[in-house]
């Protein structure tokens, strides 16, 4: 990481590995990015060029949407049977819609983690959405309750990237489902048998 102008420069690294050192338009070095800091950075010059992947045409950018969803499907659903498993006890299920068109005419794909103590308790169940508005420059990947994160997968290695944030969107998005119960936790299985870790 290099420190601001006006200060001594200098790299970092973190962990064993070495970074990948890359020239700087104005001449200084600064290290590589890690794959997730990599996503921000394009999901950033997306915001700056009004591109998506390099597509300009909305039509074009809804076909790279389609293209990435096949792409983080099987993190999408690994976040979630990781919280089926270890937190509920594999008493949810997880669904997906695959791409469709949305009600306010964009595109979106969702994943949903539901299970018997969070229907009783007439609350959402887990959900992690892909979508692409349609005023929108690109698209993101969305919590049921946690908010927004970009959505710039183009390769499989870059969707697998993902995983970490998507593991962080759904165990956000059931300590938020949690906690719209007003902290009561007998909708996780786990917790209710003494299971916690």
């Amino acid at each position: 990481m290099a420190i601001e102008k006006g200060h001594e420069r200098q790299s970092t690294t973190v962990g064993t590995s070495t970074p990948h050192v890359s020239p700087h338009p104005t001449g200084t070095t600064y290290s590589s990015h890690p794959e997730h800091s990599a996503a921000l950075l394009r999901h950033f010059a997306d915001l700056r060029d009004g591109t998506h992947g390099g597509a300009n045409a909305r039509r074009d950018k809804e076909r790279l949407f389609a293209e990435a969803v096949p792409l983080i499907d099987p993190y999408a659903r690994q976040a979630l049977e990781e919280i089926n498993t270890y937190v509920l006890l594999d008493s949810g299920k997880v669904t997906a819609t695959g791409v469709r068109r949305s009600a306010d005419d964009g595109i979106d794909a969702v994943w949903a983690l539901s299970w018997p103590e969070q229907e009783a308790a007439g609350i959402k169940p887990v959900v992690i959405r892909a979508y692409f508005g349609p005023g929108f420059a690109h698209p993101h990947l969305q919590g049921g309750s946690v908010g927004d994160w970009p959505l710039n997968v183009f390769e499989v290695e870059q969707a697998a990237t993902e995983l970490p944030t998507l593991r962080a969107m759904a165990a956000a998005d059931i300590h938020n489902l949690v906690f719209q119960l007003g902290g009561d936790v007998r909708i996780i299985p786990a917790t209710v048998k003494g299971l916690d870790a």
